[in-house]
């Protein structure tokens, strides 16, 4: 218990110094006010931190980022480029497959019911092929008949009385004798049959036979008399391959841009364009002229709807086959290109081309389009032996030169097409698709 007796007279201390008194007082009262002031005056401080400084500093961050009042009009802007773009590319897309026609009384369903119009369709698919080869300047190598009229007039009579090389020879077979030149021949007479074939690889920039190509053969050879239905089917196929076919000699024209002979040209022959597995070798395309030569002449080697992964001509490394937007074919090309310019041509074959639309009525307004369908997904690279019976009368100049064979796939856009795609095809290809399960 507080003794305040005691308390009050220590106090009285005060009474000797009263000058004192009101110091201590200020100083004990001071004290008083200041601890709890600390402890108000800390938690203040941690609040307005917590609180009024960082909303300060949340409102001057939102303040810097204040979207303007006109922003939505420029996000609305960006919206519609982006959504232009969109339609650009669809659109773009859809003109690859808008493409010109061989006729155009056929697709999707003939109005004439004449057998003509098949006919001109056939026609003018094998002069499609030999004026799009006329322009880039293809020829073949010489045939028997040139060469043997080349002989006759060069060498009239042998010292001994005997004629040219004919087909009355004993030797078993013509064309292997020219397959190997030495032994066969006298030294002037393979010096004269050399210079004929240089003479003609100078006066081409491109060695290529149309009965290489797909369907050029099987409209030369055609019969009128078939169904209705079969020949639109034929059509339709071959009128996809003559797309295909452009493009390879269109790749052609481009790489040998300049050049006027096989002797300088990157691109040497082109063996074929085909929808088939290739043999590996050549020997069964014959040299024009030629009695050797056999050719693709069925409808086997048409194109073929690529439905599932394993139904095409190999495994496409894009995984692309028909779907509800796309149509896909795999192709078969082999070209005998120099070493420098393998690579060249296979960028060159895949590049965006251009072409012309006329309506698939063909009396529209012409429009220049842009196509790129081609993707390439195998290659292989052969060696040649330039005194093989394939290329004996090739002559490919001084350059190593080597046989690329390559599996693309051309991709087709669905809405760019489909309005002309017969109904009987259409049909066709749903019952496959349930058959595969695709």
């Amino acid at each position: 218990m507080l003794n305040f007796k005691s308390i009050i007279g220590k106090l009285n201390v005060f009474k000797d110094n009263s000058a004192l008194l009101l110091p201590v007082i200020i100083g004990v009262v001071a004290g008083l006010i200041f601890i709890p002031t600390k402890l108000l005056s800390g938690k203040l401080r941690g609040q307005i931190a917590e609180k009024s400084i960082s909303m300060g500093t949340r409102i001057r961050s939102g303040s810097e980022r204040t979207v303007p009042r006109g922003q939505w009009k420029k996000v609305a802007k960006l919206h519609q480029v982006y959504g232009n773009d969109a339609n650009q590319v669809a659109l773009l897309s859809r003109q690859t497959t808008q493409r010109e026609l061989l006729s155009y009384k056929i697709f999707p369903e003939p109005k004439d019911l004449s057998a003509l119009i098949f006919k001109e369709f056939g026609q003018r698919f094998r002069s499609g092929i030999e004026e799009r080869l006329t322009r880039v300047n293809a020829r073949e190598c010489p045939t028997d008949a040139e060469l043997e009229r080349g002989l006759q007039s060069s060498i009239p009579r042998s010292s001994s009385g005997r004629g040219p090389f004919t087909r009355t020879s004993t030797l078993p077979s013509r064309i292997s004798s020219y397959g190997r030149l030495s032994g066969m021949f006298s030294d002037v007479e393979a010096t004269i049959i050399d210079e004929i074939c240089r003479q003609k690889a100078e006066s081409a920039s491109v060695y290529a036979n149309p009965a290489g190509l797909s369907g050029y053969d099987f409209w030369g050879e055609y019969k009128y008399d078939v169904g209705r239905k079969e020949t639109i089917e034929d059509c339709w196929y071959h009128q996809l391959a003559y797309w295909v076919i452009e493009d390879v000699v269109d790749t052609i024209g481009a790489m040998n841009s300049g050049s006027n002979s096989v002797l300088t040209s990157p691109v040497k022959r082109l063996l074929r364009v085909g929808f088939t597995a290739s043999q590996g070798t050549y020997r069964d395309y014959g040299r024009l002229g030629s009695v050797r030569g056999t050719t693709q002449k069925t409808k086997g080697d048409r194109p073929s709807y690529v439905l599932s992964i394993g139904q095409g001509l190999t495994e496409p490394c894009t995984g692309r086959y028909c779907n509800e937007d796309i149509d896909v074919i795999h192709f078969n090309v082999v070209v005998v290109v120099s070493t420098r310019a393998v690579l060249p041509f296979m960028k060159e074959l895949c590049s965006g081309k251009q072409h012309k639309f006329k309506g698939f009525s063909g009396d529209e307004q012409e429009r220049p389009f842009k196509h790129n369908q081609i993707t390439i997904l195998e290659s292989k690279i052969r060696s040649i032996d330039r005194e093989d019976q394939t290329h004996s009368f090739y002559r490919y100049g001084d350059e190593s030169v080597v046989e690329l064979d390559l599996i693309c796939e051309y991709v087709f856009n669905k809405k760019g097409y489909d309005e002309i795609k017969p109904e009987l095809v259409k049909t066709a290809l749903k019952g496959q698709t349930k058959t595969t399960g695709q």
